[in-house]
C-alpha cells in the first residue's frame, strides 16, 4: 500500500469514527413541520417616529420573547430574518388563535385615566381623547384621556393564586420600573377620589387599540387612596380570573410595548401526526429505496458494487452526522432531500466503475487495481463538474428560497459533499483493498470491472448511428416543448397559496367523508367558493382566500360535524404580499440558476456546448411544468425545489456527456464529429441508465410512501430524470453537432516543439 492509499485509509477511518460518534450521541433538530406546532412570520413596519431597521426589529424581538415566555411554550424560537422580518416558532401550539391572541397584539401597551362612559362614540372626538369599547361584555364606549404611560415602564407581570384567599380566584401582580411607580400612584390617586363603581374610578389598560383590562381602584377602600394612590412600585389586579385569564393578561402586560408595529404575513400550523407520519414514511422510503439500490448495484458491479453499498451506508451516516453536528434544522423537504441524495450518491461510483471497466477491457492498464485507480483519476473531472452543478442549485435554494424549502437546499448540499467523501475516500479505500486480494486476482470476473454490462455490450454490438438523425431528435424536442407550453397557456398554472396568498386547511376526520360532503359543509359555513379536495385516503383540504383564524376554525367545525370529529393536520395562512414576493423570488431563483449553470458551462466548454445544455434544460423544465399544468397539480415551494434540482441534474448529465465528447474528439480529431458523438454517448449511456435507475428506486418509494406532501415532489423529479436522460443525449448532443457544423471550432494553434537540451549535442563540441 503506497503513501497516498495510507492517507486515504486514515482519513476514511477518522471520518467514519467521528460520524459514528455523532450519530450515537447527537439528536437532530426537527423543524415544526416534523414535530408539530405553529410558525408565525411577522413583518415590522415603519411608524411615524420609528424606522423598521435591524436595531428596532431586535428590540421588538425582545418584547415578543417576554410575551411568549409568559405563555409557557416549551423551547420557543424568535429570530430575525433580513432587516424587518421576525420568525416565531412555537412547538406544540396547535391552535394559532392562542398564539395570535398574545403575539398578534402588536401595538403599544398604554395606561389611561377613564373620563367617562358613553353610549355612542362621537363623530369627532376632542383632541387627546380616545373612545374604545370596554372589556368583553361591556356596553357603550369608554372615554379615555391621553396615555399616562406606556408598557416600557412595566418591569413584569405574573398571574398568581393566593392560597389563603383562593375563593377570590386568580389575580395579576404588576411591577413597575423607572418613573412607572410614581405615575401609577398619581393616576390611581386621582381615580380613588371618584365615587365607587363609576367609570372615572377605572384605569384602562389598552393594547392594540383594545381595552384588555379596566380595573377599578380599590372599591373597598373608599376614598382612603384619594390623591395618594397605589404606591410601592407594584400593584395587583383582581377580578375572579381563571388561571388562563390571569396568565394571558399577565403575558400581555409583561410583554410591554413594541417599538414599532408588526403584521402577520405568514402563519403555518402543523399537527403532530403529520410530522410523525412523514418521518416514518420517509424512513421506510429510504430503507426500501436503499435496499433496491443496493441489490441493483451489487447485481451490476459485483464486488466493487458491494463496496459502493458500504459507501452508501457510510454516506448516510456522514450526512446525518453533519446535519446534527451543524445544528441544521431538518424539515419535511429537507428529509426528502436527504432520502433523494442517497440515490444521487451512487453517481460518482458508477462513473468510476464504468471508466475502470473501459481501461481494463481496452488493456490500457495492467491489472484490476491499476484499472480501478485509473477509473478514479479519469472520472474525477466529470464527478467534479456534475457535483458543482448540483451544489449551485442547492446553494440557490438556500439563499433565495424561504421557509422549509431552505432545509432542502441545506440537506442536498450536505448530501453532495458527503457523497464525494464516500465515493472518493471510503469506497476507493475498500475497493482498492479487495480487488488486490489474490482470490479476486485469480477470478477477475468477480470484481465487477473485468467486463462490460449487458447494456454497454448491446450498444457496442449495435453501434447505433444516433447523430445521423440529429434533426429528427431536435424536431421531437421542439414538439415536446410546444405541447408543454400549450398546457401552460390553455390550462394555466395552479399556483399554491405559497405564491398567491390565502388559507390552506387540511383536516383529518374520524369518519371518512367524500369531497362533495366536505364541499357542502364548507359552503354551509359561508365559503361556497372554497376549493375542497381529497388529500390522501381520509383527509380533506380546503383552500380559500385570506381569512382569519376564527373563520378557519368555523370551517373546521363545520367539517367536524359531518365527520364525527376532526384533527387539523395543516393550517397555513399566507398574506398576498408575501405570496407575490415568494413568487417573484421563485422566478428570480430560476433565472439565476440558469445563468449560473450557463456561466459554469461557458467556463468549462465552448459556447456550442452551452447552447446544447440550454436546450436540454429548457426541454426538461418545460416538460415537468407542462405535465403539472395539464394535470392541474399545485405549483408551490417544494415544486420549486424539485425544478432547481432538475436543473442541476440535467446539467450534471449534459456535462458528463460533453466531457466524454470532448475527450473522444481529442483522441479522434481527424474523424467526423457525428461518429465521435455516437461513441461518446455509447460510452456514457450505461452510467446514465444505472444512475437513473438507482435514483428512480428512491423516488418511486417516496412517491408511494411519502404521502401527499412529498408525492408531487417525487413525481416532478421522476419526470425530470426520465426526460433528462433523453435531453442530455438526444437534445444537447444533436444541437451541439448542428452548431459545430455551422460554426466549427478554430484549429488549435500548433505548439512549439519542446527541445530536450540534454539530448542535443554540445554546440561547442567537435562532432
Amino acid at each position: 500500500m503506497n503513501r497516498s492509499s495510507i492517507v486515504r485509509a486514515l482519513l476514511a477511518l477518522v471520518v467514519l469514527a467521528l460520524s459514528t460518534y455523532v450519530v450515537l450521541t447527537a439528536q437532530p433538530k426537527l423543524g415544526l413541520d416534523l414535530r408539530g406546532g405553529t410558525q408565525i412570520v411577522l413583518q415590522a413596519n415603519d411608524s411615524p417616529t420609528v424606522k423598521a431597521d435591524k436595531t428596532n426589529t431586535d428590540k421588538a424581538i425582545q418584547v415578543l420573547h417576554r410575551r411568549i415566555d409568559a405563555l409557557g411554550v416549551s423551547e420557543p424560537s424568535v429570530t430575525r430574518q433580513g432587516e424587518n422580518r421576525i420568525i416565531v416558532e412555537l412547538p406544540g401550539v396547535q391552535d394559532p388563535r392562542e398564539a395570535a391572541q398574545v403575539i398578534g397584539k402588536t401595538a403599544q401597551l398604554t395606561f389611561h385615566e377613564v373620563l367617562d362612559q358613553v353610549a355612542t362614540k362621537p363623530a369627532k372626538p376632542a383632541a387627546g381623547e380616545t373612545y374604545l369599547p370596554p372589556e368583553a361584555g361591556g356596553q357603550g364606549f369608554l372615554r379615555l384621556a391621553k396615555p399616562a404611560m406606556t408598557g416600557e415602564l412595566v418591569s413584569g407581570a405574573e398571574g398568581r393564586l393566593d392560597p389563603q384567599q383562593a375563593a377570590q380566584g386568580w389575580f395579576v401582580e404588576m411591577n413597575f420600573k423607572g418613573d412607572g411607580g410614581k405615575i401609577w400612584a398619581n393616576i390611581t390617586g386621582k381615580a380613588a377620589c371618584q365615587p365607587v363603581n363609576t367609570p372615572q374610578r377605572l384605569i384602562a389598560i389598552v393594547l392594540d387599540n383594545e381595552v384588555i383590562s379596566a380595573p377599578q381602584v380599590d372599591p373597598n377602600g373608599g376614598n382612603q387612596l384619594c390623591n395618594v394612590g397605589i404606591g410601592g412600585g407594584s400593584t395587583t389586579i383582581t377580578g375572579a380570573f381563571t388561571e388562563p385569564e390571569a396568565k394571558d393578561l399577565a403575558a400581555l402586560i409583561s410583554g410591554g410595548a413594541l417599538p414599532l408595529p408588526v403584521e402577520v404575513i405568514d402563519q403555518r400550523t402543523v399537527g403532530p401526526s403529520l410530522g410523525k407520519d412523514a418521518i416514518e414514511a420517509s424512513a421506510m422510503a429510504a430503507i426500501i429505496g436503499l435496499a433496491l439500490t443496493a441489490v441493483f448495484i451489487i447485481f451490476i458491479y459485483r464486488l466493487v458494487g458491494v463496496m459502493a453499498v458500504l459507501g452508501l451506508i457510510a454516506y448516510s451516516g456522514m450526512s446525518y452526522a453533519a446535519l446534527t453536528a451543524l445544528g441544521a434544522t431538518l424539515t419535511l423537504p429537507g428529509l426528502a432531500g436527504f432520502v433523494l441524495a442517497i440515490g444521487m450518491a451512487v453517481d460518482a461510483n458508477v462513473l468510476v466503475f464504468e471508466r475502470a471497466r473501459e481501461d481494463y477491457i481496452a488493456g490500457r492498464t495492467d491489472g484490476l487495481r491499476r484499472s480501478l485507480r485509473s477509473g478514479f483519476q479519469n472520472a474525477l473531472s466529470a464527478i467534479a463538474d456534475s457535483n458543482i452543478t448540483t451544489l449551485l442549485a442547492a446553494g440557490l435554494l438556500f439563499f433565495l428560497a424561504a421557509g422549509p424549502v431552505r432545509g432542502f437546499g441545506v440537506t442536498l448540499s450536505i448530501g453532495v459533499i458527503s457523497s464525494l467523501l464516500s465515493a472518493l475516500v471510503v469506497v476507493r479505500v475498500l475497493a482498492e483493498f479487495f480487488v488486490a486480494r489474490k482470490f479476486v486476482q485469480k477470478r477477475p470476473g468477480t470484481s465487477g470491472i473485468a467486463g462490460h454490462g449487458r447494456v454497454r455490450t448491446w450498444l457496442e454490438a449495435k453501434r447505433p448511428s444516433l447523430m445521423q438523425h440529429s434533426k429528427r431528435w431536435l424536431l421531437i424536442t421542439v414538439a415536446v416543448i410546444a405541447v408543454s407550453v400549450a398546457g401552460i397557456v390553455v390550462r394555466g398554472l395552479n399556483l399554491g397559496i405559497e405564491f398567491t396568498g390565502g388559507r390552506l386547511l387540511e383536516v383529518s376526520t374520524s369518519e371518512r367523508i367524500t369531497p362533495d360532503q366536505a364541499r357542502a359543509a364548507v359552503a354551509e359555513a359561508g365559503y361556497p367558493n372554497a376549493v375542497v379536495q381529497a388529500s390522501g385516503t381520509d383527509d380533506i383540504t380546503v383552500r380559500t382566500q385570506t381569512i382569519s383564524d376564527d373563520e378557519a376554525e368555523k370551517i373546521r367545525e363545520s367539517i367536524s360535524r359531518i365527520g364525527g370529529g376532526s384533527e387539523v393536520i395543516r393550517n397555513e395562512s399566507i398574506g398576498p404580499s408575501l405570496g407575490t414576493e415568494l413568487r417573484n423570488k421563485g422566478l428570480i431563483a430560476l433565472g439565476i440558476a440558469l445563468l449560473a449553470q450557463l456561466l459554469y458551462l461557458a467556463a468549462r466548454f465552448r459556447w456550442t456546448y452551452g447552447a446544447g445544455a440550454v436546450l436540454a434544460l429548457l426541454q426538461n423544465v418545460a416538460v415537468v411544468i407542462g405535465v403539472f399544468a395539464w394535470t392541474g397539480k399545485p405549483i408551490d415551494g417544494i415544486f420549486l425545489a424539485a425544478i432547481l434540482t432538475i436543473i442541476g441534474y440535467t446539467v450534471n448529465d449534459s456535462v458528463v456527456v460533453f466531457d466524454r465528447i470532448r475527450e473522444t474528439r481529442s483522441a479522434r480529431s481527424t474523424e467526423n464529429l457525428g461518429p465521435v458523438i455516437d461513441t461518446a454517448i455509447v460510452n456514457v449511456l450505461p452510467r446514465t441508465i444505472n444512475t437513473g435507475i438507482s435514483t428512480l428506486f428512491i423516488l418511486t418509494a417516496l412517491l408511494f410512501l411519502g404521502g401527499d406532501s412529498l408525492a408531487d415532489f417525487a413525481l416532478a423529479l421522476l419526470l425530470g430524470i426520465l426526460v433528462g436522460t433523453y435531453s442530455s443525449n438526444l437534445t444537447a448532443a444533436p444541437l451541439l453537432l448542428e452548431l459545430e457544423r455551422r460554426y466549427p471550432a478554430p484549429p488549435p494553434r500548433p505548439k512549439r516543439p519542446q527541445v530536450d537540451r540534454d539530448a542535443q549535442p554540445d554546440r561547442g563540441a567537435v562532432v
